[in-house]
C-alpha cells in the first residue's frame, strides 16, 4: 500500500490529538480514563485512512474481475468472427471497462507497438494486480503455447471466470446471516464485559468492604479490583480482532478481507470500553 496524502493527514491529525491529550492530562486532574479514551480516538484517526485504502483496493479488485469477465466475452465474440486476438484487443481499447479501462488501453497500445501478445498480457495481469486475472492470463498463455483453437481457449477462460464470480456471490449470500450473527455475538460480549466491569465487580467490592475484609481470601480484594478489570479490555480487543478475521474468511474466502472487520470491531470495543470508564 502506497502512503498518500490522505494517510499523512490522518497521521498528523492523530499526533495533534495525542499532543492535546497529553496537555490535558498534565495540566488538568490527570484523568487517566479520559486519556486512554482520547488516545483510542487518535489511534482510530491514524488507522482509518489505511482501512479506507484497503476497502478501495478490495472494491477495485472486485470491479476489475467483473470487467475482465466482460472484456473476455467481447474478445471471444471478436475472435469467433474471424478477427485475430491482437486485432480484437486493439478494437476493444476504446470501450468502457470501468477501472480496468486504463490497463486494457495500455495492453492494446503495447500490442500496437509490436510487443508479443503473451508478454503484453503478462504485463496487463501484473498491472491489474488480481489473482483471478493473473490465473486466467497464465492459462491463456500456456494453452496457446501448447497449441489449440484460441477462440475455444478464450471461451473456456470466460466461462471459468463467470463461474468463479457466481460462486463468490452465492457464498456471500449464503454466509450473510453468519456474518450478522458474528456481529451480534460480539456486541453481546461487549455488553457482558461492561456489566461485569460496572455492576458485578463494584458489588463484590462492596460486599468485601462490608464485612469480609477480615476473612482469609477476601482481604485486599477491593484494592485488586483494577487488576481484575484491566484484562477485560485485552479480552475485548482479542475477541474483536479474531472475530473479524473469521468473518472475513467466511464471507470472502481470505483473512485479508477480514482486516476491515477486525479494525471495526477493535475500534468499537476500545472506544466503548474506554469511553464508558471515562464518562461513567
Amino acid at each position: 500500500m502506497k502512503i498518500g496524502k490522505m494517510h499523512v493527514i490522518g497521521i498528523i491529525a492523530a499526533i495533534i490529538i495525542l499532543i492535546a491529550d497529553l496537555i490535558i492530562l498534565f495540566t488538568g486532574e490527570k484523568d487517566w480514563n479520559m486519556f486512554y479514551f482520547i488516545g483510542g480516538v487518535a489511534l482510530v484517526v491514524a488507522t482509518l485512512p489505511f482501512m479506507f485504502s484497503l476497502l478501495l483496493e478490495s472494491s477495485k479488485e472486485k470491479e476489475n474481475n467483473e470487467m475482465f469477465l466482460e472484456f473476455s466475452r467481447n474478445l471471444v465474440e471478436s475472435v469467433k468472427a474471424g478477427t485475430p486476438v491482437s486485432k480484437g484487443i486493439i478494437n476493444l481499447r476504446y470501450k468502457n471497462y470501468g477501472s480496468l479501462t486504463p490497463y486494457i488501453q495500455k495492453l492494446a497500445n503495447q500490442i500496437s507497438l509490436g510487443i508479443p501478445v503473451k508478454e503484453a498480457l503478462e504485463i496487463f495481469a501484473r498491472d491489474a494486480d488480481s489473482k483471478m486475472i493473473t490465473r486466467s492470463v497464465t492459462l491463456i498463455s500456456q494453452a496457446e503455447k501448447a497449441g489449440g483453437k484460441i477462440d475455444s481457449i478464450l471461451e473456456s477462460v470466460a466461462k471459468s471466470v463467470s463461474e468463479i464470480e457466481n460462486l463468490k456471490k452465492e457464498r456471500q449470500a449464503a454466509i450473510y446471516s453468519l456474518v450478522v450473527q458474528g456481529y451480534i455475538i460480539f456486541f453481546v460480549f461487549i455488553v457482558i464485559m461492561l456489566i461485569m466491569q460496572f455492576k458485578i465487580l463494584p458489588m463484590t467490592s462492596e460486599i468485601s468492604a462490608g464485612g469480609f475484609e477480615g476473612v482469609a481470601g477476601f482481604s485486599g480484594f477491593s484494592g485488586a479490583k483494577e487488576d481484575v478489570s484491566r484484562p477485560m479490555i485485552y479480552l475485548l480487543i482479542a475477541q474483536g480482532f479474531f472475530t473479524g478475521l473469521v468473518i472475513g474468511k467466511l464471507a470472502e474466502g481470505n483473512f485479508k478481507a477480514g482486516i476491515k472487520h477486525s479494525f471495526l470491531m477493535v475500534a468499537i470495543s476500545a472506544l466503548i470500553y474506554t469511553g464508558a470508564k471515562a464518562f461513567f
